[in-house]
């Protein structure tokens, strides 16, 4: 690989509003609401990037100095590989959406359903470190209904990529909205990140948590009720 593409040039460094991302440093951007993805996120099979990423893995290894040759280091550029693929990054792949099936609200409830408390995994896409937090799901039936286990498997599949938390709250509640066809839904996460307590200021005991009131749910009564519900 030729370093000299790696150094930052007045050409290569990005800029936002005017600053590069050093003066940004640990600034979180919210930039959208898609995760950012290039055209040709799909090109390449599972196996093929768990191949390429295995081989740049060893790389990164390689230049921090670590012995590959020694028996609990050579499987690691593997073990990461599949790691990012099939699990803590597969929410990057459309394919493992998971399959919602809507169900008739016969027993005519009306009222908000709370799931809370979803404990999900995911990772700070500015350091590739962990965010480990709950999320907490509310809507109101507008006819339809879903199954409990699929409102933690929504969460868990936005989790499952690098993220910023605020596209992770909004990314949980318009695809709610679109599958249950209502405005009617709520979504709290409360998580922590590792890149600020583990690196940078490392401040273990602050938490961030982000808010989506939809339709009924903006009003400052049903916000209580909520609030109330979610109270341990």
């Amino acid at each position: 690989m030729n370093t000299e593409t790696l150094k930052p040039t007045s050409k290569n460094v990005k800029h936002l509003n005017g600053f590069s991302t050093d003066d940004i440093g640990d600034d979180h951007l919210y930039t959208g609401l898609e995760t950012p993805m290039k055209k040709e996120a799909f090109k390449l099979s599972d196996s093929e990037k768990k191949e390429r990423i295995s081989l740049l893995f060893e790389e990164i290894m390689d230049v921090m100095g670590l012995d590959l040759t020694d028996d609990s280091l050579k499987g690691t550029p593997q073990r990461v590989a599949k790691m990012y693929i099939d699990e803590i990054f597969s929410g990057l792949n459309p394919a493992n959406k998971p399959k919602i099936a809507l169900f008739d609200n016969k027993y005519q409830y009306n009222q908000m359903l709370v799931e809370k408390n979803i404990t999900f995994y995911s990772n700070c896409e500015h350091h590739f470190v962990p965010i480990i937090g709950k999320a907490h799901v509310a809507y109101i039936s507008s006819g339809k209904v879903i199954g409990l286990s699929k409102l933690n498997r929504i969460v868990q599949y936005y989790a499952k990529r690098p993220q910023v938390q605020e596209r992770l709250t909004n990314q949980i509640a318009e695809d709610l909205k679109h599958i249950l066809g209502t405005e009617d839904v709520a979504v709290i996460i409360d998580a922590k990140h590792l890149c600020v307590s583990s690196r940078g200021i490392k401040d273990e005991s602050s938490a961030t948590v982000t808010s989506y009131y939809g339709g009924k749910f903006s009003t400052p009564e049903k916000i209580a009720e909520l609030q109330n519900y979610l109270k341990d």
